[in-house]
């Protein structure tokens, strides 16, 4: 789950940085009302940076935001690309399966999906999310997002440049779970 067993505070992949502080082991605070966060996301294909805005989600967005801050997901990978769909990251095991150790209570959408939408990735139980969070790659996956069976992942923000980067991610992979996924090799969060 990415969280030692011990009950220490989760510090993300071995090696991840962690400058600012320790990783939440639970449920951090929500980002408060009309707050937004730009978090950049440094990789080898480029940097992308996201404005994360609270009034979409707040629990998910002070989620998102102390995982970026604490070091969570540097060294992460992308480790899964649907082409034409989405790329995700946010896993510190890249297998999906994995998150920080905890997760997070569950929020309404309440906002469209579309090319350049960040969202926070859950599987079908209610209440669990983690770290995982994916970028659509194209206004033609709104359909499917929207299909009230699966129109429950929070949307945290939008890619507000480098989607550029975010297409050579999904170019580059040569299945849905990659053979070379990669890597957030530094993510950082600043006030707009």
């Amino acid at each position: 789950s990415g969280a030692p067993a011990s009950g220490a505070p989760s510090t993300g992949p071995a090696g991840s940085g962690t400058a600012s502080g320790s990783c939440p082991t639970s449920q951090p605070p929500a980002l408060g009302a009309g707050q937004k966060r730009v978090v950049t996301i440094e990789t080898a294909k480029g940097r992308i940076q996201l404005t994360i805005d609270a009034d979409l989600s707040p629990i998910a967005a002070g989620n998102f935001v102390a995982l970026a801050g604490c070091g969570f997901y540097n060294g992460v990978v992308f480790h899964r690309v649907v082409t034409d769909f989405v790329i995700q990251g946010g896993d510190p095991t890249g297998t999906g399966t994995g998150g920080p150790g905890y997760t997070i209570k569950d929020e309404p959408v309440t906002a469209t999906y579309g090319r350049g939408t960040v969202a926070m990735a859950r599987t079908a139980a209610p209440n669990s999310v983690g770290s995982q969070f994916f970028i659509v790659l194209s206004d033609g996956a709104r359909t499917a997002l929207a299909d009230p069976a699966y129109n429950n992942y929070q949307i945290i923000g939008t890619v507000t440049s480098g989607m550029e980067a975010v297409d050579a991610i999904a170019a580059g992979a040569d299945a849905e779970l990659p053979t070379h996924p990669i890597a957030m090799d530094k993510v950082t969060v600043s006030t707009p």
